[in-house]
């Protein structure tokens, strides 16, 4: 593998055996070297080869892929996880065209989501402002504070292999939704600082990620006499659950199975029950 151009000390353009141009990163992968020089592929931790990715990170600022860097050295310790190289390309495209936008004066509203993402993911909203700070810092612009918003999407989505920002968007609005539905049934507002609704918005989450990917349960169903059980302990709850199955069914054709109806009713008994006493 040969060298061609430096982006910066951990990225380089390079060209493989087969004549390919390749993007590598990884730290002094390219320090030092000119043009033709082999690399040492020992110091490669990532590497882009299809035209597209190679292509589009050739368009980048030359400091986007250093910022990213030193951003996913700050997120993978302090949220422990790890970004595959999609989500890799994925933050560094959203940083490049985060800096082109805002010198370009365009302010992109993130549907209003900023009150339901603070407090559905708020380790990583904490995260994301310290990621605005360092974007800022490093590339000499001023980011608007909607940027928290969109970045706390890429972070979350780094705790999954497969999942993409348009998934998170999706799930956020769904919960929203449907917190909505039990604080309208409750008349109160849910403590979203508490361990209940944390535990409640995991559940969620796991829940909508399954229909959205059509993944089924490896479980055994409960026996239904269960949920008629709950009907008659739970009431309210149980209501709140078949208002949440219509809203999912009219929203996004997806149907609860008795299992999704008793373990939901549960969690809103959970998450309603020590604030009302």
């Amino acid at each position: 593998m040969k060298f061609l151009k430096t982006f910066n000390n951990s990225a380089a353009l390079a060209m493989n055996d087969r004549g390919q141009e390749e993007i590598v990163l990884g730290k002094g992968v390219g320090f030092g070297l000119k043009k033709g020089d082999p690399i040492d592929e020992s110091k490669i931790e990532r590497r882009f080869v299809t035209k597209n990715e190679v292509d589009q990170v050739k368009r980048f600022n030359p400091k986007t892929m250093e910022v990213t860097d030193k951003i996913i050295q700050l997120v993978e310790p302090l949220l422990q996880v790890k970004f595959n190289d999609f989500q890799y390309l994925a933050l560094a495209d959203h940083i490049d065209f985060a800096a082109t936008r805002v010198k370009d004066h365009i302010d992109i509203d993130p549907a209003n989501n900023n009150w339901e993402v603070k407090n559905l993911y708020p380790k990583e909203y904490v995260v994301a402002k310290k990621v605005v700070k360092i974007i800022n810092q490093n590339m000499q612009i001023e980011l608007p504070e909607s940027e928290s918003i969109f970045m706390t999407y890429h972070l979350v989505n780094a705790k999954s292999d497969v999942a993409q920002v348009q998934e998170t968007v999706q799930i956020t609005n769904l919960i929203n939704g449907i917190i909505d539905i039990i604080q309208l049934q409750y008349s109160m507002q849910l403590d979203t600082s508490s361990f209940n609704y944390s535990r409640f918005i995991s559940h969620l989450r796991i829940l909508l990620v399954r229909f959205l990917r059509n993944k089924h349960k490896d479980e055994a169903p409960l026996d239904p006499a269960m949920l008629g059980f709950m009907k008659i302990k739970y009431s309210k709850a149980y209501e709140t659950a078949d208002r949440i199955a219509t809203y999912l069914q009219a929203k996004m054709n997806w149907t609860l199975d008795t299992d999704d109806k008793f373990y939901l009713i549960l969690h809103i008994w959970r998450v309603t029950s020590r604030q009302e006493n």
